[in-house]
């Protein structure tokens, strides 16, 4: 029995913060879907490396403030393209994902050629959620990771001298 607050968060759920093991969490959109939440990663989708493989997983749900209202650790569970879950699941989450292009149907067929994961996060059983007043006090914020994406930023160029007041 899941606590009333992990249930309602779920079914207010369009974004959660994911991590698997160690690793960082992760801002993932999903789909909430009877108690549990469904989303996508792989080739042309969102990343979340070694989520598919994973047996369980770490989740944190916001509230309506946009504030930390629950962890809880999941169990990850994989849908096979060509099962009867991914058939009544994976057209259900093509209709939420945005900005796609094609077809609800060539969306489902692209996800299931290029080895896309569905994904359902479902809350364990003996797991009791993390809720007020045992929240984590930090910011569970993250130190920047390092990427050769950053540029230097230059001085504006000034046409003409600028005089000080």
């Amino acid at each position: 029995m899941t606590s009333a607050v992990l249930e309602e968060a779920l079914k207010k759920a369009a974004l959660a913060w994911v991590s698997v093991g160690d690793g960082p969490a992760l801002g993932l959109w999903c789909m909430p879907l009877e108690g549990s939440l469904i989303l996508v990663t792989g080739p042309g989708e969102q990343s979340a490396p070694g989520l598919a493989e994973a047996a369980t997983a770490t989740v944190r749900l916001r509230g309506d403030t946009g504030g930390l209202i629950v962890v809880s650790d999941m169990t990850v569970t994989r849908l096979a393209p060509g099962s009867e879950e991914w058939e009544t699941i994976a057209p259900q989450l093509a209709q939420k994902r945005l900005n796609a292009t094609g077809t609800f149907g060539e969306l489902v067929t692209r996800w299931a050629a290029a080895g896309c994961a569905v994904v359902r996060l479902t809350p364990s059983e003996p797991d009791v959620p993390v809720t007020a007043p045992n929240l984590p006090a930090d910011s569970g914020a993250d130190t920047p990771r390092e990427t050769p994406a950053r540029n230097e930023t230059r001085r504006p160029f000034r046409l003409h001298r600028v005089r000080k007041p």
